[in-house]
């Protein structure tokens, strides 16, 4: 089954980038991402001017699905975290409720610890407002933020 297409509210996104931008300050990261499942970014903080966030997001997302592979082939469900150390850089990467993936990059002046103890209350939180996201989709009641856009102003938008 099909997870339904994620649409994304600016109150939600608030709350997400609030949660990122403390988890760069209480985590002492470098950076930190929010990344979809299909590769795109979400939302950063910290010092992105440094990174090629397009390509990250992809090869982080891509890196996901490969490692869900060999999940399947042990058995297993998911391997929800990783970690990746380097001489310079460390990633550590959570997938949040199967729907997104959390991505921390610190170096050696903070520690790993530090880093999951963080992740994990970040993780809870960002959890509890994609549900909340996916509750408001499913809402049959619930209108769409393209309820007020008609075919007439779709063929306008075109005709200029």
């Amino acid at each position: 089954m099909s997870s339904p297409q994620m649409v994304m509210y600016e109150e939600e996104f608030h709350e997400i980038q609030g949660i990122v931008d403390r988890l760069v300050r209480d985590a002492n990261a470098q950076v930190v991402f929010i990344i979809d499942k299909n590769g795109q970014l979400i939302a950063a903080a910290g010092d992105t001017d440094q990174i090629d966030t397009t390509s990250l997001a992809s090869l982080t997302a891509g890196n996901i699905a490969a490692t869900g592979g060999i999940a399947k082939l042990l058995r297993e469900n998911e391997f929800t975290t990783q970690f990746h150390e380097g001489e310079r850089a460390n990633i550590h990467i959570q997938l949040v409720g199967n729907r997104v993936i959390l991505v921390v990059i610190f170096d050696n002046k903070t520690s790993l610890g530090l880093v999951r103890l963080r992740v994990k209350k970040s993780s809870e939180e960002l959890n509890r407002i994609f549900e909340a996201l996916l509750a408001k989709v499913q809402d049959p009641n619930q209108e769409t933020p393209f309820a007020e856009i008609t075919d007439d102003d779709i063929d306008n938008l075109f005709n200029d």
